[in-house]
């Protein structure tokens, strides 16, 4: 399901032509991991963002992302400049949130905005923020459009295929996070929030809990 949601986020929403720079939140995530690794099959620029130096090396040295900004540690929207000097075309948003915001800064003109989530704002006790800086969008002639996976149902079997040929090709590849036990399902659930993860976060259960 990562995979799909990456497929049809990037390459529907985001429709990337070679060469362009594709920035993604969440780049070390199930689906964020697996957004970069397309735009590099299909000639792009993949810059991504994560927390932390450790995912950072991974999203890079592992996943063959050409760069990933730390918003833990570094100034996000310096980096972007800096890791994207011809500016963003797309942006797959996992996040929302402050990081959304600085991205719409940074955009092309004709840029294609991809929301996919926004796991900042989930845990809100207070309003949900939003863009403050969306005139960028006007400015831009840009596109910002939201998705859910399950719009594309009809198209899982296309999108299956050319997963399952790209990972047999080892143009991608994938992690899980598993942790074990149903006593564990709070714990293991709040990591999603935390950060404390790579990849596909996994919950196994034994037989005896179910």
């Amino acid at each position: 399901m990562p995979g799909f949601t990456a497929y049809f986020g990037l390459l529907d929403i985001g429709q990337p032509k070679e060469g362009e720079t594709v920035l993604i939140s969440g780049a070390a995530g199930a689906v964020g991991s697996v957004v970069g690794q397309i735009a590099k099959i299909k000639g792009c620029r993949a810059i991504g963002i994560a927390g932390g130096p450790e995912k950072c090396k991974y999203v890079v040295e592992e996943l063959g992302f050409d760069a990933c900004i730390d918003y833990k540690n570094e100034n996000v929207k310096k980096s972007i400049r800096a890791n994207c000097p011809n500016g963003v075309d797309i942006y797959f948003d996992n996040v929302g949130g402050e990081i959304l915001d600085i991205a719409l800064t940074q955009i092309n003109r004709g840029a294609r905005i991809a929301i996919c989530g926004a796991i900042s704002q989930y845990n809100n006790k207070t309003a949900i923020t939003g863009p403050a800086n969306y005139l960028s969008l006007l400015v831009n002639a840009a596109r910002m459009e939201g998705f859910v996976v399950f719009h594309f149902a009809k198209r899982y079997a296309e999108a299956a295929q050319h997963l399952s040929t790209w990972m047999a090709q080892g143009k991608i590849k994938s992690r899980e996070h598993i942790e074990k036990g149903m006593e564990n399902f709070y714990p293991t659930f709040q990591k999603l929030f935390s950060g404390e993860k790579k990849g596909k976060l996994v919950l196994q259960i034994a037989e005896d809990d179910l």
